[in-house]
């Protein structure tokens, strides 16, 4: 415990590697307890920071100007941390497998800056074995040190829900191990520094790396069930909504719903994990079936609001869509991996013209990501159809008659609305005469 001592008493430094919305929070919990280093490779990202500017809003401007983080993109700056945490992003290639590489860069920068005595804990969602197997080999090869005789392992996996203010770093249970056991106890003990609700101690590494891909992948098929209901349902003509309402009354009810799932981690995680079981001679049936529904909602979406428009009389080629949100969850900024894309190009393949409208997504980002155009929610107008598919408290609190001034001047009955999270009163809506449906 003595790397534990010294951190605590300002002897050692702690050290997060990537400052996203994972990372960053995590390293300005830790200034509070001990010296604690912010390393990022983005320039512009740090001088944000030293600016005092949250651009994730996880934990707000007034956090970051207060925090002692000592932010930087110098990679030497690591030489002077014992204790080092990382937090970089895992995509997945186009082909729907793991992309690596900003982990095994991490790994290299790391290396080229490790000292003996050092811990090293990943927390990027990777599939069982990356840390062991990957990860170490690059830090020895690296530094020139040997994995347990000068430097040792751990890992954490990430549980942090972007935008969530209620479920937050301190109070969700933090899962640790270490790749022997008294790494893994000094680990627990420095999270426990800032983790409320405690640690949970597994026996291996691999076992923690499976447990954030199977909490992920749980909650894709649960969400894909709903999303085969909600689609089944549109062709009996059911709305989805009052079933799941009825449905949940019941004490077991699991309270999913259907939607589109994108982001960092749900829409992505499962592909870890079949890529790692395909190699292993095992081909995925239910986690694979049900990322194929998943995928496939935005063009199922787009498919409905062009047959509502046809029915509204309008001509599909000439219409203006506006599209509300575009950001992968509701009141978050971050734009990885939208679904709302997929709507965009499947109406984008029938000539239909699409605007974007989303408060908490940065526009330049929008343009550079997607190529898409946003515009304020003020200059939203002479519209045809309107889909809602981020739920924003800034959408959601919008009255009938602010949403009636966004269309054309034409008679209600063609005035489309597609909800996609079910944000509005369906009969409130129904009775002010919108064609309107809702996932």
């Amino acid at each position: 415990m003595e790397l534990y001592e010294k951190l605590i008493k300002g002897e050692e430094k702690l050290a997060v590697v990537g400052l996203g919305y994972v990372g960053m929070p995590i390293a300005v919990a830790f200034s509070s307890k001990v010296p604690t280093i912010g390393f990022d490779v983005n320039k512009q990202k740090i001088q944000q920071y030293l600016n005092g500017k949250d651009p994730t809003q996880e934990v707000g401007d007034l956090a970051i100007k207060n925090c002692t983080v000592d932010f930087t993109w110098k990679e030497e700056k690591l030489k002077e941390a014992k204790f080092i945490v990382v937090a970089v992003p895992t995509p997945i290639h186009i082909d729907k497998t793991p992309d690596l590489s900003p982990v095994t860069e991490a790994c290299e920068l790391i290396g080229r800056n490790l000292t003996k005595g050092s811990i090293v804990v990943f927390e990027s969602t990777v599939y069982p074995g990356v840390t062991e197997d990957i990860c170490i080999p690059i830090l020895e090869q690296q530094s020139g040190l040997k994995s347990i005789r000068d430097f040792k392992v751990g890992y954490s996996p990430e549980r942090i829900n972007p935008g969530d203010q209620v479920n937050k770093l301190s109070n969700i249970v933090k899962i640790v191990s270490g790749i022997d056991f008294e790494t893994r106890e000094i680990i627990a003990k420095v999270y426990e520094l800032i983790i409320e609700a405690g640690v949970h101690r597994v026996d291996c590494i691999k076992t923690a790396e499976a447990a954030k891909l199977s909490e992920n992948a749980q909650r894709d098929i649960n969400i894909a069930f709903m999303n085969e209901l909600a689609m089944v349902f549109e062709k009996m003509d059911i709305n989805t909504k009052e079933v799941i309402d009825a449905m949940d009354t019941k004490w077991n009810a699991l309270g999913f719903t259907p939607g589109l799932v994108g982001g960092h981690c749900i829409g992505v995680d499962p592909y870890y994990f079949i890529y790692q079981a395909e190699r292993l001679g095992y081909h995925s049936q239910i986690i694979l079936s049900g990322r194929k529904i998943n995928d496939d909602m935005g063009a199922f979406i787009a498919d409905i609001a062009i047959k509502k428009m046809i029915k509204a009389n309008k001509l599909v080629n000439q219409a203006k869509v506006y599209i509300m949100g575009i950001t992968f969850k509701e009141n978050c900024p971050d734009i990885r991996n939208s679904k709302v894309i997929d709507i965009i190009n499947r109406l984008k393949e029938f000539d239909i013209s699409v605007t974007i409208v989303d408060p908490r997504a940065d526009k330049d980002e929008v343009m550079k990501n997607y190529q898409v155009d946003m515009v304020q929610m003020s200059e939203v107008k002479d519209g045809d159809c309107i889909i809602f598919a981020v739920a924003h408290d800034e959408f959601m609190n919008l009255t009938t008659d602010q949403i009636d001034g966004m269309f054309r001047n034409v008679p209600v009955e063609e005035k489309v609305i597609i909800d996609i999270k079910s944000i509005f009163y369906k009969k409130e809506l129904d009775s002010f005469g919108f064609s309107y449906w809702s996932l």
